[in-house]
């Protein structure tokens, strides 16, 4: 679906903004095809990538009880949205812990499974404040979006930093527990 999006004839900019929109790749998928594969300037890249991030998250804020009311009517509908359920419940503890900072935390880190998408249906569970939520998403959003673009200016420099602080971040959690 992203090799027919990015080969598609929309523009450069709508498509770091439609990338950007959705729920899996998010920012952070983003940010690397607009700053590596478009050779769009970083701050562009950085700036449409927030705003197509932040499209989703009002609504999400706002509908999430009626959507999910309604999907669950299918079979297949309730099986989804208890899957999702189960899956941002995991994400929950930092949250109910350390409230909407956990909440900016959860949505600036910038690994499978966090972001803007997973940080509003937490939000939605725990039932905090929509203007306290928007806030909180919008700060992780850029905070993900600064350190995003970082890892994409240097390249394969990036990847290795990446994933050597992914390492360490999953090794530090192993040896704690």
């Amino acid at each position: 679906m992203l090799d027919e999006l990015i080969g598609s004839t929309l523009s450069r900019e709508l498509i770091v903004i439609i990338i950007s929109a959705l729920p899996i790749t998010e920012l952070r998928g983003a940010l690397p095809v607009g700053i590596r594969l478009f050779q769009l300037p970083w701050y562009q890249a950085f700036f449409l990538a927030v705003i197509g991030n932040m499209l989703p998250v009002p609504f999400l804020l706002l509908f999430l009880q009626s959507l999910f009311k309604t999907i669950r009517r299918t079979d297949p509908g309730r099986r989804l949205v208890n899957s999702l359920l189960r899956h941002t419940r995991r994400h929950s503890a930092i949250v109910e812990k350390y409230g909407i900072i956990g909440l900016m935390l959860l949505v600036a880190v910038p690994l499978p499974g966090t972001g803007a998408w997973t940080g509003s249906m937490v939000a939605f569970l725990l039932g905090l404040s929509w203007h306290r939520a928007l806030l909180s998403i919008t700060v992780g959003v850029l905070v993900s979006g600064v350190i995003v673009t970082a890892l994409s200016l240097l390249g394969w420099g990036g990847v290795i930093i990446a994933g050597v602080g992914l390492v360490a971040i999953v090794l530090l959690g192993l040896w704690k527990a």
